[in-house]
């Protein structure tokens, strides 16, 4: 599942950086990278923009951001373990 397919306020874990299509080069992931978007991250989407759509406030870890849509569908995550987060 991707980031950007979350409903507002779920949780869940970063799986992997993936190119969401053309338009996404290695600069784009490696910034959600160095941004804390890495395997095992806890992950939630606390809302979206107007019309439900973007940006999307995100906090991963302690961190709160704003991502484009094109961002959040290269964030594949997993719904966490019962007991986690």
């Amino acid at each position: 599942m991707l980031l950007s397919q979350l409903p507002n306020g779920a949780h869940a874990l970063v799986q992997q950086l993936v190119p969401a299509n053309a338009e996404v080069g290695e600069s784009t992931l490696r910034r959600l990278g160095e941004l804390g978007f890495i395997p095992g991250e806890p992950v939630q989407v606390l809302r979206r923009g107007p019309g439900g759509r973007e940006p999307l406030a995100v906090q991963v870890g302690e961190t709160l951001f704003a991502l484009r849509l094109l961002e959040a569908q290269c964030i594949e995550v997993k719904a966490p373990c019962a007991g986690i987060i």
